[in-house]
């Protein structure tokens, strides 16, 4: 062994308190242990994924194309392209608020929006409240940005949704911020006019931020989209809505999310974004701008994905309505099942054991609720292919029935 060698072996990983505590995404790890399974020959359903198994539209692909050609490959502005800001302005302002490009902040994806919000606005001593179970890293980016994230545990009859009254119940003087999601990943669970309005104004009334996560906002089973936070608020000064393109135009793989906010919290948003990835890919703008901008096409694609994702939210219900005493939360928008397979105590983790035993056993896989803070569940995609979820939700319910034997 060299001295080079020696020398670096005794220079072990520590990690620094900053992310001493950072748990990996469990999404992921199961997309990548059902990956891992198919390469070695197995035949695995995936119902695990958070991503549509739709092709971006055409129209949009077409898009960044003229958009590269034309030497769209340079830096752009931290905060993103004015043509793209102004269309996302534009959009919020019809949804009732009094938006300006200057409210928004593009970036590499509504998650890299959604840390630089928590990042910007908690601290060390603050207290937000996160409505469980939400998605897995609401958790993560409250802790990195060193506050304390208090999960506020919804009521199981009421799809586990959040009340006024539960968020008073949690809250102390610390305080600081509420993260809302609607539809809402991983229950599929949709807020009302009237219970979104509810909450935005209890956190209001005390002085709390809003982050308002609308990512899957498109995505609703009604007869319109999911409401906006923009809609009710009865003002815009601690509210922070943020969105994207990945759901509803089938563009995970592009990352271009955004926020809107407060003109001062925006800017100290760019200036925090300047130093960690600067602007997202200016050709990934230029295809989120086709996007917004052409109407006509994108409610044509979007209708017809969620359609579909209807047909397979209706299958998935029929099947799982054949075992009653499966208690799930009926989705209302996103393209997630959330079924109870156990209790909630993290010392047994029911679902996580449920999961292990339906990828190892019946070469499915799903998500253990664990990851959302509910491990007596567990969260089921159905954005696959219909034969698949329909299929994956028999084995699901064959193992939950083995399960009670």
């Amino acid at each position: 062994m060299s001295l080079l060698a020696g020398h670096r072996a005794n220079r072990a990983f520590a990690p620094s308190s900053n992310i001493a505590q950072l748990r990996e995404s469990a999404t992921i790890a199961v997309s990548a242990r059902a990956k891992a399974l198919r390469a070695a020959g197995r035949p695995v359903i995936d119902l695990g994924a958070g991503e549509p198994d739709f092709d971006t539209p055409e129209f949009i692909r077409r898009a960044a194309q003229r958009a590269i050609d034309a030497g769209a490959t340079r830096y752009t502005a931290t905060e993103g392209i004015l043509p793209l800001r102004e269309a996302i302005a534009r959009r919020a302002t019809e949804m009732g608020g009094d938006v300006a490009p200057a409210h928004v902040v593009v970036s590499t994806g509504s998650k890299q929006s959604l840390f630089n919000a928590c990042f910007c606005l908690f601290g060390e001593g603050d207290e937000v409240l996160i409505p469980t179970p939400s998605w897995t890293s609401y958790y993560e980016m409250v802790a990195l940005a060193r506050a304390t994230p208090v999960p506020v545990y919804g009521d199981a009859a009421a799809g586990l949704k959040v009340t006024p009254s539960m968020l008073e119940a949690a809250a102390t003087d610390r305080t600081r911020g509420v993260m809302l999601n609607s539809p809402c990943n991983p229950t599929g669970a949709v807020y009302t006019r009237d219970e979104l309005a509810a909450l935005i104004e209890c956190a209001d009334e005390r002085g709390w931020w809003v982050i308002s996560d609308e990512i899957y906002r498109a995505i609703s089973y009604g007869n319109t989209p999911a409401t906006s936070a923009l809609e009710v608020a009865p003002s815009a000064e601690r509210l922070v809505l943020v969105d994207g393109v990945a759901k509803a135009y089938a563009m995970t793989g592009w990352r271009i999310g955004w926020t809107i906010a407060p003109r001062e919290l925006a800017s100290a948003m760019t200036a925090l974004q300047s130093h960690t990835t600067s602007n997202a890919a200016a050709p990934s703008q230029h295809a989120a701008l086709a996007a917004l901008t052409n109407r006509e096409a994108a409610d044509a694609s979007i209708s017809a994905m969620v359609a579909e994702f209807r047909r397979r939210r209706d299958a998935v219900v029929a099947v799982v309505q054949g075992e009653p005493d499966l208690e799930i939360v009926e989705p209302e928008g996103a393209f997630y099942l959330f079924a109870r397979v156990g209790e909630d105590d993290p010392s047994r983790d029911d679902g996580a054991r449920f999961a292990r035993r339906l990828l190892e056993e019946h070469e499915v896989a799903i998500v253990p609720g664990s990851a959302f803070l509910t491990p007596g569940w567990v969260r089921m995609s159905y954005a696959a292919p219909i034969d698949d979820v329909i299929e994956g939700t028999r084995r699901l319910v064959r193992l939950w029935r083995e399960t009670r034997a």
